[in-house]
């Protein structure tokens, strides 16, 4: 199955898959690298993160967000010795709240709550994104991280991790019931802890991987801040940016405690359901703006949601 999927893959992908799959040495794929590197969809991410604030964030499944495109580079395995990637993790330590939280830059209207202009603060749903990418560009923890996930940690609740905004953003929140868990900013807020050791099994994360499967459980009655697991939901799609079955899939394979969990038992059993003869997959939802990619197309097999799909089954096996 690895073979053929490097066979059908492009060098980044490959690039990817012998680093994160079969776990082989960054030094002895210098010239593998280099290739992947020039691959005209990569210097387009490259190109357009060198602004990252540029532009601003009022969609988060939106796979145009620099944020978005800079997690894709690092999880492939490009890192801070590439000149766009560390102008873009600078731009965004540029950027950080007394609570050590870091902003992105976002208007939200007056009738919203807001204060209708530009400027920098931060949602629960796009400030552990930036610190997930501190994190995978080996920035310091202890002195440029933790702080900031302390402080996030303060934030979750009974029901999970709810909408929350910096003061910058005034009294705005999602189109939903204030005591109910933000689902996404959950599973974010989990992607995150899954990097750091002292919170990796931390009750905090035992309760909110069982937040996330409680709503798969009780997916026709609960959709928290509309949020929903159904058909849309179920289907197969890349990049894992958002909400959906491969996202939640990506994130909650990486805790044990998720892997003996019948309902998520469940959810790997449709991504299993869905694998081709050679056990690869086809995309059944896209981003339009993702047409230049394979996964941007619903006709053939994607190697990179393959790629996605068949990580997250390793570590299932693992």
């Amino acid at each position: 199955m690895i073979e053929k999927l490097l066979s059908i893959s492009e060098p980044w992908l490959k690039y990817a898959i012998r680093i994160n799959i079969l776990n082989e040495d960054k030094g002895s794929l210098v010239e593998l690298r280099d290739e992947a590197l020039k691959d005209k969809k990569i210097q387009g991410y490259l190109n357009d993160i060198t602004n990252f604030h540029n532009i601003l964030v009022s969609n988060h499944k939106n796979p145009e967000l620099p944020i978005h495109k800079l997690l894709f580079l690092l999880d492939i395995g490009f890192d801070m010795s590439i000149p766009e990637i560390k102008n873009a993790v600078n731009q965004i330590m540029n950027h950080k709240d007394n609570f050590g939280v870091y902003q992105s830059k976002t208007n939200i209207p007056k009738h919203f709550g807001g204060k209708g202009e530009d400027v920098f603060g931060w949602c629960l749903c796009d400030a552990p994104l930036l610190l997930l990418a501190l994190l995978k560009a080996r920035i310091d923890y202890k002195e440029h991280i933790k702080k900031g996930v302390d402080y996030l940690i303060t934030l979750f609740k009974e029901q999970g991790f709810p909408c929350t905004v910096s003061e910058e953003h005034g009294k705005f929140r999602g189109p939903g019931r204030k005591d109910d868990c933000c689902p996404y900013a959950t599973l974010i807020m989990l992607n995150l802890l899954a990097e750091i050791d002292e919170y990796h099994n931390s009750d905090i994360v035992k309760h909110g991987i069982d937040v996330i499967l409680s709503l798969w459980e009780n997916s026709l009655e609960k959709h928290p801040y509309m949020f929903y697991m159904g058909t849309d939901f179920r289907k197969l799609k890349a990049p894992a940016i958002f909400y959906d079955i491969v996202s939640v899939a990506d994130c909650l394979s990486k805790f044990q405690d998720a892997k003996t969990d019948s309902r998520f038992c469940e959810i790997i059993e449709i991504i299993k359901g869905k694998q081709d003869a050679n056990g690869l997959f086809i995309p059944e939802s896209v981003y339009q703006k993702c047409k230049g990619w394979d996964f941007g197309q619903k006709k053939t097999v994607s190697p990179y949601l393959s790629f996605l799909c068949i990580r997250i089954l390793n570590r299932i096996a693992d």
